[in-house]
């Protein structure tokens, strides 16, 4: 079974809270604020793996949680960082926003690593809001809360060279001679559910060859198992198509090239310009294999190589993986998609927006508040003034003037409320 779309949700870890703690010890007369940081959250961090060719386990699997960091203690003490998460997908896989449909990482390396989301920042203890004016502070800071995303995954195998032709035409039993594949092999169309990949060794070098399932006339609209396919060889240098060319099963192979690079061009105009090689198979079951080679370029204008085969024998097999070998050393290395770098998450911490909502009511909301007021107890006197000191520095006072706010007016954050006076 292959699955080669999915998505799932990701979480990083949230921030643990920064601690009130006041040192205190006998015969010391002097203890002073000792409250430590929270923990940093973990992050969540895509890793690509050579050794995967599915995303199957994400059937099974579809929620990623990094772990919290841990609260501050007193002694100075900050909070442990939370555990990252590791999410490992084959070599190949795109990760989509699932909001945006936006890119945000190609993992076209092995060992490549995105990180998806960065985790919450752990709160201050209230040792780190200390000053000679504020020498008891009895507030911390909370740690940054993060949210739950979307990602999308979608597989794009990464192969240099592709088998593609119809149902039955002998790819896989082609693929399990030449390479260390060991693909599912029997005498019906659509042996192949999922894309093989298979390594063919030349000498000291390699290259890695892809078996897409059978295409069928009008696969590039969905017919049959190829559309489906079509995009796991996207990526690839070089076309090997097979034909059965014993025309066993009442087959023509000049209709078979023709249909299969019709639908080849239909899906992707760069998969119908890939340079191909045409590779005649079932030579053991053939007594006349010249006259059907003639046969085809009489009917074929394109000045294609002909390879005829036998896997079965393996007649002509390491020929084929010369041709093959000596044909990529002259075409270009893939290269990842370019992606212009957009962040999942863009945590926002300097918007301010302020919004009247009736008469002496106005309504302080966006990314400053939210990261100012982790800092911030309500309840707490000295808290307080820390708060009304940053807005002063922070020119939101002067943003509220300008807004028509006045002595006495309430100020609205979040389900809290702060009556203003300058």
């Amino acid at each position: 079974m292959n699955i080669d779309k999915v998505t799932i949700s990701i979480k990083a870890g949230n921030g643990g809270a920064g601690a009130v703690s006041f040192h205190r010890e006998k015969y010391v007369e002097k203890g002073g604020p000792d409250g430590g940081d929270g923990g940093k959250g973990g992050s969540i961090i895509f890793v690509a793996d050579k050794n995967k060719n599915t995303l199957l386990d994400f059937q099974y699997v579809k929620k990623f949680e990094a772990e919290n960091g841990s609260s501050g203690s007193g002694k100075l003490q900050n909070g442990k960082n939370g555990k990252d998460v590791y999410i490992r997908v084959p070599r190949g896989t795109i990760i989509r926003d699932n909001a945006t449909g936006q890119i945000l990482a190609d993992m076209y390396y092995d060992g490549q690593e995105y990180i998806a989301l960065k985790g919450g920042r752990g709160g201050k203890g209230n040792n780190f809001f200390k000053s000679p004016t504020r020498q008891a502070p009895r507030f911390s800071q909370l740690g940054e809360q993060t949210k739950t995303y979307k990602v999308n995954l979608e597989l794009k195998t990464i192969a240099d060279v592709a088998l593609v032709g119809k149902p039955n035409v002998g790819k896989s039993t082609l693929l399990s001679v030449i390479s260390n594949a060991k693909p599912k092999i029997a005498d019906y169309e659509f042996t192949t559910l999922s894309p093989n990949l298979g390594v063919v060794k030349f000498y000291d070098d390699s290259f890695v060859v892809a078996d897409i399932p059978g295409l069928i006339d009008g696969a590039s609209e969905g017919a049959g198992l190829g559309y489906e396919f079509l995009a796991h060889i996207e990526r690839t240098r070089l076309v090997v198509h097979v034909i059965d060319a014993s025309m066993y099963y009442g087959n023509d192979i000049v209709d078979d090239y023709i249909t299969i690079n019709k639908e080849l061009k239909n899906y992707n105009e760069r998969l119908s310009s890939l340079p191909q090689i045409v590779v005649f198979t079932k030579l053991d079951l053939i007594d006349d294999i010249d006259e059907r080679i003639n046969y085809f370029r009489s009917k074929i204008n394109d000045n294609v190589t002909i390879v005829p085969i036998s896997a079965v024998t393996r007649k002509n097999v390491d020929n084929l993986i010369k041709i093959v070998y000596e044909k990529l050393k002259t075409l270009p290395k893939p290269e990842p998609m370019p992606i212009e770098q957009t962040e999942l998450e863009v945590k926002d911490t300097t918007s301010v927006k302020i919004t009247q909502l009736a008469p002496n009511v106005f309504e302080l909301s966006g990314g400053y508040l939210d990261n100012l007021q982790r800092g911030i107890v309500f309840n707490d006197s000295m808290s307080l003034a820390y708060f009304q000191q940053r807005l002063e520095k922070d020119g939101i006072m002067d943003k509220f003037k300008e807004a028509g706010v006045q002595d006495g007016d309430t100020v609205v954050f979040g389900n809290l409320q702060y009556e203003i006076y300058f």
